[in-house]
């Protein structure tokens, strides 16, 4: 049955080998195990139920915590020519009955049923009368009353599946779980310990970075510009900063949604529409937004306060980068944020012994946003995963690590300053006194003859006001009184300015240009292309193809069905519904654009059907094909070996060609095509491979003109 698996892998959904964690998960549930799946977000989770449900005769029952993954998922399983249904709230009676119908008669491969629907005695009845392959439990840790989500609805399915005669295999699947949270879901669902999955939390495309001390809403204008046509959430710690940033960006004309429990459901339905279908780039949402969102590409998450517990904040940082590619998740902390969410506790209607943890839980979280220890490593210690290295190399802390400043001395100078000031002053007006500044308020106070002032006059006063800040994030200094802040100095201050503490900066988090390794205007024209047929199909973009697969389209430029099917994620199913108008579209570029080469590609996401070069050879990767040619392998050889594709390494041949190596062109024409291609290429003006391509047989492909055009100088 596993190679029955792998087969479907690869047929519908584009992979020719597993990711970590699922093949085993999958063996597992094959051979009637119960099994528990704890996978990091977008490490595929979902194919660990959906693949041994097309293998098993009968229907899967997926228990999902919220509709919008329901519809998001028996979308994409219908796109691929999946028998796919969902059953919850947003269905009338009468569409309800005549799904449960078709559900008991074993219409569907797959349905999607909220936990709620467990306390129905007509949904229990229809399946003792289907035939099931397995019940799924995804979002598996609110099952747990020690996970951070936990729902009473989720327990109580529990006693009325062991009512069912014809109970199948279970699977639990979660993101975020605790050692304590694990022994529960296995204890509560008969799950032995040598049938759990645990690949570990890591995120290793997810750069994780804090910004302290910064002034809020002029980041996240900033970020916004920067990162105008990507996709990103803000997390917002209440309704009313959720509306207040969502109508900045508005007003800066940015497009945006926003999300939060008191709006009316339609319009929460609208916005949540407009943010999956690439319509409003922005959402900006409280916490109630994003559970069982599957849209793939969310490029950046941004925390505009500090979240209660380390297990929200993995959750919904992780929304981003679910495809694999590179994004961006982004603490910006304060140190009140820290008093606003102990006065969520108080308020809250928890027990104390619950009140307990919780305050537990937002001490991990603080100590996180303070730590100089690699900020991925804290969270997996958090979560007890001891695997991956020490430092990821790529979030704030690794990259500012020895590029610290010590600012102690203008602590010095700020602590004094404001303590001259009596301590009566906001952070706006000192920046101004040590600036120097002849501001008329700095006059009529007469601090233009403090000893502080000016002292600071070689930095700028949004230098100095953004100091003054991390000095308050940071407890150096308290900010009393929240409408009109005065700053006071604290017990911290007394050390620094004796001379016994000395106070360090970490520059803040940079969003500079980055480095691609595709062609950026392929890449946005076939986005565009996606676009306009999700709009045809009434789906989410993200279903017809994720981003990781349009970028690794725009990298190896396919220009046949067989080059198109190496392309992570395009299976034949996708191939049958996209594959010819995407290679339409790339034809057409190729055409207007003339012949780009295949990018040459350094590093690759993880899951990519075509790798990366060996990581341990230093020679550029063009140069390692030419050599193992020169060798004696041939291309598919060498393909196959290095896990590219056949038309990659004929780019690298070409490459080393024209870097002056020799290259034996008996291999990819004969003299007689050679001779028509150069006919064809002398008589047309627009000097292009497709106009050539149609004026020959179709059994002379692109790679034989590209390879006689660049033998002969053309190219």
């Amino acid at each position: 049955m596993l190679d029955k698996a792998k087969q479907i892998l690869e047929e519908y959904f584009g992979y020719t080998s597993f990711r970590p964690g699922q093949e085993k998960a999958i063996e597992n549930v094959l051979a009637n195990h119960n099994t528990l799946a704890v996978m990091p977000t977008g490490g595929g989770k979902s194919l660990c139920y959906q693949i041994p449900g097309l293998v098993l005769d009968g229907t899967a029952v997926i228990i999902s915590p919220l509709i919008s993954l329901m519809k998001d998922q028996v979308d994409s399983l219908n796109s691929i020519g999946i028998n796919a249904a969902y059953i919850n709230s947003s269905l009338s009676n009468s569409e309800q009955r005549e799904r449960i119908d078709k559900l008991a008669a074993g219409h569907f491969q797959f349905v999607y049923v909220a936990p709620e629907r467990f306390e129905s005695a007509d949904f229990i009845h229809a399946l003792e009368f289907t035939r099931l392959s397995l019940i799924a439990f995804d979002e598996a840790h609110c099952i747990s009353q020690w996970g951070h989500d936990f729902r009473p609805s989720y327990r109580s399915i529990i006693p009325n599946l062991k009512q069912l005669s014809n109970l199948p295999v279970l699977m639990a699947l979660t993101a975020t779980a605790t050692d304590h949270v694990i022994e529960d879901i296995q204890s509560l669902l008969g799950i032995h310990s040598e049938h759990q999955v645990n690949t570990g939390f890591a995120r290793e495309n997810l750069n994780f970075k804090i910004a302290k001390g910064i002034d809020k809403k002029q980041f996240i204008l900033d970020f916004a510009t920067s990162r105008s046509e990507e996709s990103g959430i803000i997390y917002a710690p209440t309704r009313k900063v959720t509306d207040q940033v969502y109508k900045l960006l508005k007003e800066k004309g940015y497009k945006t949604a926003r999300y939060h429990a008191g709006m009316p459901e339609a319009a929460r339905k609208d916005a949540q529409a407009a943010f999956i279908n690439d319509e409003t780039p922005v959402m900006v949402a409280t916490n109630a937004f994003g559970m069982g969102i599957d849209k793939s590409n969310v490029r950046y998450v941004i925390h505009y306060a500090l979240p209660m517990n380390i297990e929200s904040y993995y959750q919904e940082a992780g929304r981003a980068g679910r495809d694999g590619e590179p994004s961006d998740c982004i603490l910006l902390f304060a140190a009140k944020d820290v008093q606003l969410q102990k006065y969520l506790i108080e308020k809250s209607f928890m027990n104390e012994e619950n009140k307990r943890q919780e305050y537990k839980k937002l001490q991990d979280m603080t100590s996180y946003s303070h730590t100089n220890r690699c900020l991925q490593r804290y969270i997996l210690d958090y979560f007890g995963d001891s695997n991956g290295p020490e430092k990821c190399g790529h979030c704030s802390n690794c990259l500012d690590e020895g590029e610290r400043a010590d600012m102690t001395k203008e602590t010095q100078m700020i602590l004094s300053c404001v303590k001259r000031m009596d301590e009566r002053f906001g952070a706006s007006l000192v920046a101004k006194v040590l600036k120097g500044s002849r501001d008329k308020r700095v006059l009529d106070f007469k601090f233009d003859k403090l000893s502080t002032y000016g002292l600071l006059s070689h930095y700028t006063e949004k230098e100095i006001m953004n100091l003054i800040n991390y000095l308050v994030a940071d407890g150096y200094l308290y900010a009393r009184d929240a409408k009109f802040p005065t700053l006071q100095l604290t017990e911290l201050s007394s050390d620094v300015l004796k001379g016994t503490t000395k106070v360090y900066v970490q520059a803040q988090p940079k969003d500079s240009p980055k480095e691609t390794d595709y062609h950026q205007e392929l890449f946005e024209a076939l986005r565009t292309l996606r676009k306009s047929i999700a709009e045809d199909m009434s789906l989410p973009p993200y279903v017809v193809f994720s981003d990781a697969s349009l970028k690794d389209m725009a990298r190896y430029i396919p220009e046949t069905k067989q080059s198109m099917l190496e392309i992570k994620g395009v299976g034949e199913k996708k191939y049958e519904q996209y594959g010819e108008t995407f290679l339409k579209e790339i034809a057409s570029f190729l055409e207007t654009n003339g012949s780009i080469k295949p990018a040459k590609v350094e590093q690759q996401p993880s899951g990519s059907k075509i790798s990366k070069k060996d990581p341990k050879d230093d020679s550029p990767s063009y140069l390692v094909s030419y050599e193992a040619y020169q060798n004696g392998k041939q291309i598919k050889e060498i393909a196959l070996e290095r896990e590219l594709s056949s038309q990659t390494i004929e780019g690298h041949l070409f490459k080393a060609y024209q870097e002056g190596h020799p290259l034996d062109w008996n291999q990819f024409f004969t003299p007689e095509i050679e001779e028509m291609v150069l006919a064809e290429y002398e008589q047309l003006d627009e000097k292009k491979l497709r106009p050539i391509k149609e004026r020959l047989s179709d059994d002379i492909g692109y790679t034989m003109i590209k390879a006689v055009l660049i033998k002969n100088k053309k190219m």
